[in-house]
């Protein structure tokens, strides 16, 4: 199957870190070494994880008359922040796109939710129900947060992305989804307590944030190096790799485990902070132009619950 095109929607508010500094002391030279976060966008009042998701439909769109809207037969939408629990947002895009009476579904995996999107499309595919599909990644974080939250207060932003994927190739220019991989490692040491997001009780908490870090490493760098080695790709070949946007630190340790070039790692965490698992897919949406015949981009992704994947591009 085949990515034709990939656009982002991102809220216009931008909150640096001196906000942090003046609500909770955090220093913004703390929070960059912990993170590298600088500052991160906010949803606008009437602003959610629905109206982004249209957003970034539209603009997907816009750049892209040769995926009709009425063409679509799928929709799958990701997100752990929703704005609705039964008019998701999948339901949000369908609507906006007036097109009726086809398979529109919503799922969280946590972060990494949109590698599991894809998947679902590709099963989709693989069974003959659809040929051309819209995924959308979503996140609302802010609408969950706490801000005064030391720990993870200061982590998070908002945005959303959507891709649109055919069966067939449509234009020279797409880019072919050569194979995704995904797990979930739940049993592994807290990832039941690690990050959790309880909305009746206190939003999105990170308690074990040490632990998170540790086997984000390890699983991003595996999954990645699985990947390269099933299809023979040294790692000096790969054009871009776009890790999941949950710390600076944890994309240079999984680039130095890989031994690439840390310029080739897609980072925007530095001016949107954590996008859920809209981050990926935004950063791919930020070198989608510079794309040519012949590169390959691995994005590698790995969320609370401890869910992970992978997913190999080649233009």
């Amino acid at each position: 199957m085949y990515l034709h095109h990939v656009a982002s929607y991102l809220p216009e508010a931008v909150v640096t870190n001196a906000h942090f500094t003046r609500l909770n002391g955090l220093a913004s030279e703390w929070i960059i070494e912990r993170t590298g976060i600088q500052e991160r966008r906010k949803a606008a009042p009437g602003e959610n994880a629905n109206t982004m998701a249209i957003a970034a439909t539209r603009a997907a769109f816009a750049a892209a008359p040769a995926f009709a809207a009425a063409s679509v037969d799928l929709i799958v939408v990701g997100t752990y922040t929703p704005h609705d629990t039964i008019f998701t947002a999948a339901h949000a895009v369908q609507r906006d796109l007036d097109v009726n009476e086809i398979p529109t579904v919503s799922i969280s995996s946590a972060c990494s939710s949109l590698l599991n999107a894809v998947e679902i499309v590709e099963g989709y595919f693989a069974m003959g129900k659809a040929t051309r599909a819209v995924v959308v990644v979503t996140e609302h974080n802010t609408a969950y947060n706490n801000e005064e939250d030391t720990m993870a207060g200061h982590l998070w932003g908002d945005g959303a992305a959507a891709l649109l994927i055919s069966k067939e190739r449509l234009a020279p220019g797409d880019l072919r989804i050569a194979e995704v991989i995904t797990g979930g490692a739940a049993p592994v040491s807290k990832a039941d307590e690690s990050v959790t997001l309880k909305p009746v009780e206190r939003g999105i908490v990170m308690p074990f944030g040490r632990d998170v870090f540790q086997q984000a490493c390890i699983y991003m760098a595996k999954v990645t190096q699985q990947l390269l080695d099933k299809h023979a790709i040294a790692i000096d070949q790969l054009t871009y790799l776009i890790p999941h946007q949950a710390n600076l630190r944890i994309s240079k340790n999984v680039t130095k485990q890989l031994g690439l070039d840390p310029a080739r790692a897609v980072s925007n965490i530095e001016r949107l902070g954590n996008t859920g698992c809209a981050g990926a897919a935004i950063g791919l949406a930020e070198v989608w132009d510079t794309l040519k015949g012949g590169d390959k981009v691995i994005i590698t992704v790995f969320g609370g619950g401890y869910s992970y994947g992978a997913m190999l591009l080649e233009k």
